[in-house]
């Protein structure tokens, strides 16, 4: 074959190329919301840890969403709570008797319109508290089908930052019986064990003394080139959280979490201004304007949704870029797919909270790989 020759056949495939059909997806066309339907899942009572303020493992349960469509995709996701046994029955009842009237019959494609369809049914009662753990499950389910007919991983359609995501371990609980801290002790050695580059413990529960004892553990198990993440869930007023937060940062902690209830913007404001190590916080914040509230008081370094209550795929993304604007850095509180999915399109993602067993590589999650959101039983 000459090159004439080689151009013309090539122009003829080409030309053919064009004329036959494309493959269609169920994007292509309009996709109806047909059910909503949940369970209550519950867990047998595990060993009780604490942190500072709350005794968690003994009530365990949450609720699983399954959102039906005409194409026959099923977007999954589930919500689940630590502790407060009543907690799930509530949310499932805002979903069968608030969320379900509102979704049926809406195109999953438009999740930003399912949103601010559903702000407008529930506004009259709050979209806060146990209204958007329903709300952010529900987001992440009609996320699950939107990856599901496109026939990817959301990280994907979301505009992919990467493909593995580092992670960090939490494991340095408050345990029953363990004055010599060998149970703590243990949690933390696993985690490295498990090839954790990064781990988390709680302070605060005791005195100042007390912290200073597990921090050094920690900091001498991890060693060279391992990070130790600090978590004192609410319990300080501003005095303390500052007079704490010198001495953690002396000891060359990575970050100090949550040291004080998240209605105290202005002390987190305060904090980050005067200490240079990472002030992190955001876990029970609702909505991206709590988060922007935040930022634009300089009150953190480090936000950190929550998938519960953060409002979802859509919601977080915009959480993401608000940060991002400012210059922050972003973490997740929790882990799994669903996290997964989200902080992989994030640029200013830095970790996911997890703990236990993962396949990693080289202390990082590979992102997951079957389509949708991968919070479908099974999904990986």
């Amino acid at each position: 074959m000459n090159r004439r020759q080689l151009f013309q056949s090539t122009a003829v495939a080409a030309a053919a190329a064009m004329q036959m059909p494309a493959a269609t997806t169920p994007l292509q066309k309009q996709i109806r919301i047909t059910a909503l339907e949940t369970d209550l899942v519950t867990r047998p009572p595990g060993e009780p840890h604490y942190d500072a303020i709350h005794k968690l493992g003994v009530d365990q349960g949450g609720v699983t969403i399954r959102i039906k469509t005409d194409a026959g995709i099923t977007g999954w996701a589930s919500t689940s709570f630590g502790m407060v046994p009543g907690g799930p029955k509530v949310v499932r009842a805002i979903l069968e008797e608030e969320v379900k009237p509102v979704i049926l019959g809406l195109d999953p494609a438009f999740p930003r319109k399912i949103r601010s369809e559903l702000w407008k049914a529930l506004e009259y009662h709050g979209v806060g508290g146990v209204v958007h753990f329903a709300l952010s499950a529900t987001d992440i389910a009609i996320w699950d089908i939107i990856g599901k007919a496109a026939g990817v991983p959301v990280y994907k359609l979301l505009g992919a930052y990467r493909d593995r995501m580092p992670a960090y371990s939490m494991c340095g609980w408050y345990y029953d019986n363990d004055k010599d801290l060998s149970r703590y002790r243990k949690s933390m050695e696993t985690a490295f064990e498990q090839g954790y580059k990064a781990i988390k413990i709680k302070v605060g529960r005791y005195d100042l003394d007390d912290d200073i004892r597990r921090v050094r553990l920690a900091i001498d198990l991890a060693g060279k080139g391992r990070r130790v993440m600090l978590d004192a869930n609410q319990i300080f007023n501003r005095n303390e959280a500052l007079r704490r937060g010198r001495v953690y940062q002396d000891m060359g902690c990575f970050w100090y979490e949550e040291p004080m209830p998240p209605h105290e913007m202005d002390g987190y404001a305060e904090l980050a201004a005067k200490l240079d190590i990472r002030i992190a916080t955001g876990e029970n914040l609702y909505t991206k304007y709590a988060f922007a509230d935040l930022i634009a008081r300089k009150g953190a370094d480090v936000v950190q949704p929550d998938n519960r209550r953060a409002g979802g795929v859509t919601e977080w993304m915009e959480i993401a870029a608000i940060a991002d604007g400012y210059g922050l850095e972003l973490a997740s509180h929790g882990g799994g797919s669903a996290n997964m999915n989200m902080l992989l399109a994030m640029p200013n993602a830095i970790y996911m909270e997890t703990s236990g067993k993962q396949r990693m590589i080289d202390g990082e999650v590979p992102a997951p790989t079957a389509p949708g959101m991968s919070t479908e039983p099974g999904a990986k």
